[in-house]
């Protein structure tokens, strides 16, 4: 018997350009990190990314679920600049 495939949640850390020289960071959840990031850069993703396009996926963490995504989501948007790169890893 096959198993179920369950959709995987990616918890991704994107690097944005910024108007000065140091770059700014997104993070999101997605279950498709490809079409995510084509909206992103086509400017119908999340609105910070409209005014700081991105410019590559740093890092992803992946997720059987939405809730521990979500959560992933919530405490990496809270952490200081530095120490949302060691989240990654």
């Amino acid at each position: 018997m096959l198993e179920e495939a369950r959709p995987c949640w990616i918890l991704y850390l994107l690097e944005c350009q910024a108007a000065n020289s140091e770059s700014t960071f997104y993070t999101g959840i997605t279950t498709d990190l490809e079409r995510r990031f084509n909206e992103h850069l086509a400017g119908v993703g999340a609105r910070y990314t409209r005014s700081y396009p991105p410019l590559r996926v740093l890092a992803i963490r992946e997720y059987t679920d939405r809730a521990s995504a979500s959560r992933a989501e919530a405490a990496v948007k809270k952490l200081p600049r530095q120490q949302k790169l060691g989240y990654f890893k």
